[in-house]
C-alpha cells in the first residue's frame, strides 16, 4: 500500500506515529511523510496527482494538518481517522454536545468566546474546569475555585481563543485512560494534569465492564476508530472528560505493530471499521496483568518481519500486557 502520514513537528521525534511508519515500511509499504507545520502549501493543487491508498493524521490540535486531511477527503481520499470525526472531538464545546446527545456521561458544560464570559457561570457550580475548546497533551487545564479566582484568571486566559468549562467531578486524583485500537480497548492509569502532585504512576490497570463500554461507545459515536477516552471515577460513577483522536498508544501491548495493523485495515476499508456492536454491557473482559517482561520497547516487541496487507479485524476486547513505546528518530 502506499500511505501518507501528516506529522506536525510537535511529534516528528515522538514514537507514535514514527514506530508506526517504520513498521509499516519494513513491511513493504510506501509511507510519505508531509509535515504540514513546516511547509508552503499549495492547496489547489497539493492533492491533485495524489495516489495514495490512505492518509494518517497526527497532529496537534489547531494545527495545520487537519484541514489539509478535509480537503484529501473532500477529492475522495481515505482518511484515518475520517476527517469529519476528527474535527468532531478536536472541537472540545462540539464534542460535549455530540456525547451528551448521545447519553455519554460527560459533564455539563459551558462555552465562552472570551473568558470575561464565564462570570455568568453559576457560582453554586464551581469549583470549574476550564481548558480551551481546541486544547490537547493536558495544555492550559485550569481548575477554578472559586468566581474571584476566575477573576484573578482573565488576563492569562484572554490567549485561550475560545474556552469551555465544566463542573469538577471530585475524583481521586487518578484519570483512566481507554485506547481504542483495531477493535480492542486497553486501559491504563495515570496522574490527572489537575492534580500535578499526585504520586501515581503511569501503568495498565483491568478494564471494568462499565469503563469499556463507555469506551467502545464513545468510538461509536464519535466515529474513530483510533483514539483514546480520558474517564474519571467520581462519586456518581465513570465520567467521561475528554476524547482525542490517534493518541499516543502509551503501554498498549504491541502498540506500534497494532497501530500499524489498524491502519492497514482501515485503508483496504476505505477508512471504515466493521461497525462495532453497541451493548449497554459489554461481555465481562479479562482483566488486565503485566507479562513477564514488560517494559520493553515497540520497536523490540513489534518488530514481526511480515504482516498482511489487510489483516483481519479484531474482536472487541482488553490487552494484558505492558510495552513502553520507544521514540523515534527522524523520519
Amino acid at each position: 500500500m502506499k500511505l501518507c502520514f501528516l506529522v506536525e513537528e510537535q511529534y516528528r521525534h515522538d514514537g507514535m506515529p514514527v514506530e508506526v511508519i517504520r513498521q509499516l515500511t519494513s513491511w513493504g509499504h510506501q509511507v510519505d511523510v508531509l509535515r504540514p507545520g513546516g511547509s508552503l502549501l499549495r492547496m489547489t493543487e497539493a492533492l491533485q496527482c495524489a495516489a495514495h491508498d490512505a492518509w494518517v493524521l497526527k497532529t496537534v490540535s489547531g494545527g495545520p494538518g487537519l484541514t489539509l486531511l478535509e480537503a484529501a477527503a473532500v477529492a475522495g481520499t481515505t482518511t484515518i481517522n475520517d476527517a469529519r470525526s476528527i474535527r468532531g472531538v478536536r472541537d472540545k464545546a462540539l464534542a460535549a454536545a455530540i456525547g451528551r446527545s448521545h447519553g455519554l456521561p460527560l459533564p455539563p458544560t459551558y462555552a465562552a468566546a472570551r473568558p470575561e464570559l464565564l462570570a455568568e457561570i453559576p457560582e453554586s457550580k464551581y469549583p470549574i474546569v476550564v481548558k480551551p475548546a481546541d486544547g490537547s497533551s493536558g495544555r492550559a487545564v485550569h481548575l477554578v475555585t472559586s468566581p474571584d479566582r476566575l477573576t484573578e484568571m482573565l488576563p492569562e486566559l484572554a490567549g485561550e481563543g475560545m474556552l469551555i468549562a465544566q463542573p469538577y467531578v471530585p475524583n481521586s486524583g487518578v484519570d483512566i485512560k481507554v485506547y481504542g485500537v483495531g477493535g480492542e480497548l486497553y486501559a491504563t492509569e495515570r496522574r490527572s494534569p489537575l492534580h500535578p502532585d499526585h504520586a501515581a504512576p503511569g501503568r495498565p490497570v483491568p478494564l471494568t465492564d462499565e469503563v469499556a463500554a463507555i469506551a467502545a461507545r464513545a468510538g461509536a459515536v464519535y466515529g474513530l476508530d483510533l483514539y483514546g477516552v480520558d474517564v474519571v471515577l467520581g462519586p456518581d460513577g465513570p465520567v467521561v472528560v475528554d476524547v482525542n483522536d490517534f493518541p499516543s498508544f502509551r503501554q498498549v501491548p504491541d502498540a506500534t505493530a497494532r497501530v500499524a495493523r489498524a491502519v492497514l485495515a482501515l485503508a483496504a476499508r476505505g477508512g471504515r471499521a466493521a461497525e462495532p456492536a453497541e451493548p449497554a454491557v459489554l461481555p465481562r473482559m479479562p482483566e488486565q496483568r503485566e507479562a513477564p517482561g514488560a517494559g520493553a520497547s515497540a520497536s523490540a516487541s513489534s518488530g514481526s518481519s511480515s504482516a498482511p496487507a489487510t489483516p483481519a479485524a479484531s474482536p472487541l476486547r482488553s490487552g494484558s500486557a505492558q510495552v513502553l513505546l520507544a521514540a523515534g528518530k527522524n523520519v
